[in-house]
């Protein structure tokens, strides 16, 4: 199919790219691997897309105040293959693999991956998990927006019409840092009929401040708060035991209820030994 017509810019500055938005029905192009599946189906009909692919600063990685900012602009393959990723954000450096194939890593941005907000996608489940951050440019100026508040349903954000979203911000992982990261997709690069991205703190012998956050099981990403409070006992079946009480899986075209709840018990077994590591490749000691 072909999309319905629309109107391009160019936007020339973070700024610009706002002012255009004000516009009625416009929609920023980033990496586009998701807008124009959906402009060819014409489920999105803009009258304008707003190109902000080229704006300075957007497609960097930098440490910042002790954490890691990654900007909207940052493709997949470059997250994939930064040591800054690695070394201080293991977690995701572990999701990149599973995102898509590498066509769409080629050009598949991590701000387009956040603010798409796909329940399905990796991306917006390991910024849960690390707790991290999303800054926002909008008309007001920027703000600074934690992801427990950043992601309110089914593709639904806290970006406002006119609002861009500048780059995430993630706390830089230690040596007590430990992370854990599985799904079951049908193949390699789909989306995962359930997937589980997790991180804890080392203390002592047992884990405190884990994060257990589940996608591919409802509208949006999902913590299992029940489970980390077993988790944090040292109660791994304790933990797959208290699922049924965080998750409501709903029935897909890829599996029933039933199989996404006993996927997501057993990822959670797989993870609970991913975190009881005493050291993941590339975390500073």
């Amino acid at each position: 199919m072909k999309p319905a017509p629309f109107a391009y810019a160019k936007a020339r500055s973070l700024d610009h790219a706002i002012d255009l938005l004000a516009q009625d029905e416009a929609r920023i192009l980033a990496g586009g691997q998701s807008l124009i599946a959906t402009l060819n189906m014409r489920l999105s009909r803009p009258a304008l897309l707003v190109d902000i692919n080229g704006l300075d600063g957007l497609d960097e990685i930098s440490r910042e105040n002790g954490g890691l900012k990654i900007g909207a602009l940052v493709r997949h393959v470059k997250a994939e293959g930064s040591t800054e990723i690695a070394q201080y954000a293991p977690l995701i450096a572990l999701a990149m693999p599973h995102i898509g194939h590498p066509a769409i890593r080629n050009r598949g941005t991590v701000g387009g991956s956040i603010a798409f907000a796909d329940p399905a996608a990796e991306l917006p489940a390991c910024l849960l998990a690390l707790a991290g951050e999303v800054e926002i440019a909008g008309p007001q100026g920027r703000r600074i927006v934690h992801a427990d508040h950043f992601f309110k349903g089914l593709f639904e954000t806290a970006l406002a019409p006119h609002d861009v979203l500048a780059s995430i911000r993630v706390p830089a992982a230690t040596a007590a840092t430990r992370v854990g990261f599985a799904e079951f997709a049908r193949r390699h690069g789909d989306y995962a009929m359930v997937g589980l991205a997790a991180c804890a703190r080392a203390q002592g012998d047992t884990l405190a401040d884990i994060r257990l956050v589940y996608f591919g099981v409802g509208s949006v990403a999902a913590r299992a708060r029940n489970a980390e409070r077993s988790l944090a006992g040292g109660d791994v079946e304790g933990a797959v035991a208290a699922l049924p009480a965080d998750l409501h899986p709903s029935e897909d075209l890829q599996a029933s209820a039933a199989v996404k709840a006993h996927l997501a018990g057993v990822l959670l077994r797989r993870v609970a030994k991913q975190l009881a590591s005493p050291r993941i490749e590339g975390i500073a000691p």
